[in-house]
């Protein structure tokens, strides 16, 4: 293909290597990467993005009306390299006929296993007892000293058990859990595997130990944790969010954790991100704030990038994808 054939292809980001391979492989790409680990600037994605034919992007690049008319009439596919979409404008890319490629499916065990992590970090106080090392605070044995919370007997309420609440729910079932309750629009046949109890919203909060959102974001589930919700869990419950910062109200978390309606909190997503150092939030000893680290294994997000290339490269030549975003 010659240079004036070649498709131009605008990468918001230095992505992992396995995906770059790909693309340069390929032999079809005239590619201009944004080459920094951090976010692309609003100006230099505008000005990159300006007649390509393929875009890869992140969850930090706010896709919308404005991007779409910079890049003109020659873009065929978006390509995001996760597998959550509100950073899109989907409606207005799918108003001009742009198909879309994410990465479902290849971050499920990682993201599970960083859950419950994240829960028996929040539950068993583990980075208070860090701290408590470090700063000399650990003297004699004391009976009730940094006592947390154990998994056996519990019950725990996953809220949305699809690819990921699936995986989490199956990662905790051997730590001895009693009972385990999930909601969502219908149930689901595949909870069996884990002897899931589908139940109302309001009987998963109320009855659980453990509260674990695992939803995508949605209208109905912006916000969905709340005041009213906090208030109707137990004070001894531990609540862990691994999706969407959006579906919790934070405001009304950290009330409900410095008033000691719930036991603590343990979130890997924030609003925003990354979640300012002087957040209310960050001075609670009960809450367990990582940097949206869910999919964060070396594997995980060499997998990510691979798919993320083929998709575009399938977008370009108007080929099946790999995992296509139906509009």
């Amino acid at each position: 293909m010659s240079v004036q054939q070649m498709l131009k292809v605008f990468v918001t980001r230095r992505i992992p290597q396995e995906g770059m391979k790909i693309l340069k492989k390929a032999g079809m790409c005239n590619l201009s990467v944004w080459d920094s680990d951090e976010p692309v600037p609003r100006a230099e994605l505008l000005k990159g993005v300006a007649g390509a034919h393929g875009l890869l992007c992140l969850l930090s690049d706010k896709i919308d009306a404005e991007v779409l008319n910079a890049a003109g009439p020659n873009l065929k596919v978006i390509s995001t390299l996760s597998v959550g979409f509100d950073h899109l404008a989907v409606d207005e890319i799918k108003k001009r006929g742009i198909r879309v490629g994410y990465t479902p499916d290849v971050l499920t065990d990682a993201t599970a296993e960083l859950t419950v992590a994240l829960l028996l970090a929040t539950a068993r106080r583990l980075p208070e007892g860090v701290e408590e090392v470090k700063n000399g605070g650990w003297s004699t044995w004391k009976p009730l000293w940094l006592c947390g919370y154990g998994l056996s007997d519990s019950t725990v309420g996953v809220i949305g058990l699809g690819r990921i609440g699936l995986a989490i729910a199956r990662r905790l079932k051997p730590f001895g859990v009693k009972r385990l309750l999930y909601t969502g629009r219908q149930p689901k046949p595949q909870a069996q595997e884990v002897d899931g109890e589908y139940v109302p919203l309001d009987t998963l909060v109320r009855e659980s130990d453990f509260v674990v959102v695992s939803s995508s974001l949605t209208p109905d589930t912006q916000g969905l944790c709340d005041k009213t919700f906090f208030s109707k869990m137990k004070k001894t419950s531990i609540f862990i969010n691994t999706s969407r910062g959006a579906v919790v109200n934070q405001e009304d978390l950290f009330e409900a954790l410095s008033s000691g309606q719930i036991a603590a909190a343990g979130l890997d997503v924030t609003t925003p991100e990354p979640l300012p150092t002087n957040h209310p939030l960050l001075t609670l000893k009960n809450c367990v704030v990582l940097p949206h680290i869910g999919s964060a294994t070396y594997f995980t997000r060499g997998v990510m990038s691979e798919l993320t290339a083929n998709n575009l490269l399938a977008g370009l030549t108007g080929s099946e994808m790999p995992s296509e975003l139906k509009l």
